[in-house]
């Protein structure tokens, strides 16, 4: 979602990815694509320089499986996702967007949809780290040998 955001931005980018942004803003009344506010500008740049790098490092754990070393890693990136979008969530539904540059969600339906798009990113971050914490997988801690 953001990297879409951060890759139209200031970079030379085909117009279909603009077009793309741009018909995604308007059908879903997405503002903060347009025109983001800077506390969600932060927010796609720690999108774009701590959680993809962390993609292919917890696609390897989670891949090769019985990697235990992933458990903080992923509570702390499950816990920075999911903070920030409590934030995005809130704006959504509380933010007055009739003062918008560009038309935002009115309607409780309209909002719930925007809602609906953004609840993923908050839903797989929790899953994760209810994972982390709660799974005897992750959760156990090794006895060491002594000599």
């Amino acid at each position: 979602r953001a990297m879409l955001a951060l890759l139209t931005r200031g970079f030379a980018v085909s117009p279909q990815l603009t077009e793309l942004l741009h018909w995604y803003a308007t059908a879903f009344r997405d503002p903060l694509m347009l025109h983001p506010p800077e506390w969600f500008k932060a927010f796609i740049y720690c999108e774009a320089f701590l959680q993809l790098p962390f993609f292919p490092v917890a696609a390897y754990a989670f891949l090769k499986g019985g990697c235990k070393w992933i458990r903080t890693p992923a509570i702390i990136y499950s816990t920075h996702v999911a903070t920030t979008l409590f934030a995005i969530l809130a704006h959504i539904l509380f933010h007055d967007f009739s003062t918008s540059e560009h038309r935002g969600p009115q309607t409780l339906r309209e909002r719930l949809i925007l809602l609906s798009i953004y609840a993923p990113y908050l839903l797989i971050p929790l899953l994760i780290l209810f994972t982390m914490l709660y799974s005897p997988q992750y959760n156990q801690v090794e006895k060491r040998k002594r000599k």
